[in-house]
Protein backbone atom coordinates (compact mmCIF):
# COMPACT_ATOMS: atom_id res chain seq x y z
CA UNK A 1 0.00 0.00 0.00
CA UNK A 2 1.08 3.48 -0.64
CA UNK A 3 0.72 6.00 1.97
CA UNK A 4 -0.45 10.15 1.87
CA UNK A 5 3.44 10.14 2.48
CA UNK A 6 4.26 9.98 -1.57
CA UNK A 7 0.52 11.60 -2.55
CA UNK A 8 2.32 14.96 -4.01
CA UNK A 9 4.61 13.26 -6.90
CA UNK A 10 1.56 10.34 -7.45
CA UNK A 11 -0.29 13.41 -8.30
CA UNK A 12 2.36 14.07 -11.40
CA UNK A 13 0.60 12.99 -13.98
CA UNK A 14 4.44 11.98 -14.90
CA UNK A 15 4.68 9.27 -12.02
CA UNK A 16 1.25 8.19 -10.93
CA UNK A 17 0.81 5.38 -8.76
CA UNK A 18 2.72 2.88 -10.90
CA UNK A 19 5.21 4.96 -11.42
CA UNK A 20 5.48 5.20 -7.26
CA UNK A 21 5.34 1.39 -7.48
CA UNK A 22 8.17 1.22 -9.72
CA UNK A 23 10.74 3.64 -7.22
CA UNK A 24 9.28 1.55 -4.59
CA UNK A 25 10.97 -1.34 -6.25
CA UNK A 26 13.81 0.26 -7.81
CA UNK A 27 17.38 -0.57 -5.92
CA UNK A 28 20.51 2.06 -6.74
CA UNK A 29 24.04 1.97 -5.51
CA UNK A 30 25.50 5.40 -4.54
CA UNK A 31 29.04 5.24 -4.59
CA UNK A 32 30.69 7.89 -2.51
CA UNK A 33 28.43 9.80 -0.07
CA UNK A 34 29.96 12.73 0.27
CA UNK A 35 29.00 16.27 -1.30
CA UNK A 36 27.32 15.09 -4.27
CA UNK A 37 26.51 11.83 -2.87
CA UNK A 38 25.02 12.56 -0.11
CA UNK A 39 22.50 15.26 -1.56
CA UNK A 40 21.46 12.33 -3.74
CA UNK A 41 21.09 10.40 -1.29
CA UNK A 42 18.73 12.32 0.39
CA UNK A 43 15.96 13.16 -2.36
CA UNK A 44 16.35 9.22 -3.24
CA UNK A 45 15.18 8.34 -0.20
CA UNK A 46 12.57 11.03 0.06
CA UNK A 47 11.11 9.65 -3.65
CA UNK A 48 10.76 6.37 -2.22
CA UNK A 49 13.72 4.07 -3.53
CA UNK A 50 13.10 1.26 -2.65
CA UNK A 51 16.78 -0.31 -1.57
CA UNK A 52 19.29 1.99 -1.59
CA UNK A 53 22.90 1.17 -1.51
CA UNK A 54 25.75 3.55 -0.27
CA UNK A 55 29.48 3.09 -0.37
CA UNK A 56 32.25 5.07 0.80
CA UNK A 57 35.11 3.99 2.90
CA UNK A 58 35.95 7.73 4.24
CA UNK A 59 35.14 9.11 7.67
CA UNK A 60 33.23 12.22 8.47
CA UNK A 61 36.32 15.50 8.86
CA UNK A 62 35.38 19.08 9.93
CA UNK A 63 36.45 20.03 6.16
CA UNK A 64 33.04 17.99 4.90
CA UNK A 65 30.72 20.10 7.03
CA UNK A 66 30.17 23.09 5.02
CA UNK A 67 28.73 20.70 2.27
CA UNK A 68 28.04 17.59 3.03
CA UNK A 69 24.40 18.53 4.73
CA UNK A 70 23.92 14.70 5.83
CA UNK A 71 26.79 15.28 8.51
CA UNK A 72 27.11 17.37 11.73
CA UNK A 73 29.86 18.24 14.15
CA UNK A 74 29.15 15.56 16.57
CA UNK A 75 29.46 13.09 13.89
CA UNK A 76 33.72 13.72 13.29
CA UNK A 77 35.38 10.71 13.05
CA UNK A 78 32.63 8.41 12.14
CA UNK A 79 32.25 6.29 8.88
CA UNK A 80 29.99 8.54 6.53
CA UNK A 81 28.11 5.54 5.44
CA UNK A 82 27.23 4.61 8.80
CA UNK A 83 26.02 7.69 10.05
CA UNK A 84 24.02 7.93 6.64
CA UNK A 85 22.26 5.10 6.86
CA UNK A 86 21.21 6.05 10.20
CA UNK A 87 19.80 9.38 8.99
CA UNK A 88 18.34 8.39 5.89
CA UNK A 89 16.59 5.73 7.36
CA UNK A 90 15.13 7.81 9.70
CA UNK A 91 13.73 10.23 6.71
CA UNK A 92 12.11 7.25 5.33
CA UNK A 93 11.61 4.03 6.89
CA UNK A 94 10.49 2.70 4.17
CA UNK A 95 13.45 2.56 2.68
CA UNK A 96 16.09 0.13 3.38
CA UNK A 97 19.03 1.82 3.32
CA UNK A 98 22.40 -0.60 3.13
CA UNK A 99 25.95 0.88 3.94
CA UNK A 100 28.79 -0.65 2.49
CA UNK A 101 32.06 0.61 4.11
CA UNK A 102 34.70 -0.16 1.31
Amino acid sequence: MISEYYSRQIALRELGIEGQRKLMKAKVAIVGIGGLGSIASIYLTLAGIGHIRIIDHDIIEEHNLHRQILYDPSEIGQPKVEVAARKLSKMNPQVKVEPIPE
